[in-house]
């Protein structure tokens, strides 16, 4: 069922996204930030996948069984996922992902220690918008 008229452009898109005319919710922000929650791969012997590694192997290492980043998009089978990296001029490594502790460093589970918000979006995904306020100084 075709609605009547479209009132704005982002109605259009819905319409056709649900008559399957174009591809609307084929890509979108269907990227986490980060893996909240989630133990991403345990090679551990003990299964404490939290603590089997520091961060400066979480930083280097390459989930297969899921992806994150920062203002992170993909299609909607995350076959295909892009982030930002960023860096400060200080670090040593590229901002890829959000600091958070652990449950055993943090103060309930999982704590992120850093500054975001989703400013504003369209149900299509057609437009988003987020801010990240990157830290300036050297980690931590």
């Amino acid at each position: 069922m075709k609605l009547p008229t479209p009132l704005t452009a982002e109605h259009e898109r819905l319409d056709e996204a649900r008559r399957g005319i174009a591809p609307w919710r084929k890509w979108g922000p269907y990227l986490s930030e980060r893996q909240w929650g989630t133990v991403r791969e345990d090679y551990s012997a003990d299964g404490s996948a939290w603590t089997h590694f520091p961060h400066d192997h979480a930083r280097s290492r390459a989930y297969r069984w899921g992806e994150d980043g920062i203002a992170g998009f993909s299609d909607d089978q995350q076959i295909l996922c892009f982030s930002l990296a960023l860096w400060n001029g200080r670090d040593p490594i590229l901002k890829e992902r959000l600091f958070g502790l652990s449950g055993p460093e943090g103060n309930h589970g999982e704590d992120c220690k850093e500054l975001y918000y989703y400013l504003d979006a369209t149900p299509s995904g057609s437009y988003l918008k987020m801010l990240y306020k990157y830290p300036q100084a050297e980690f931590p």
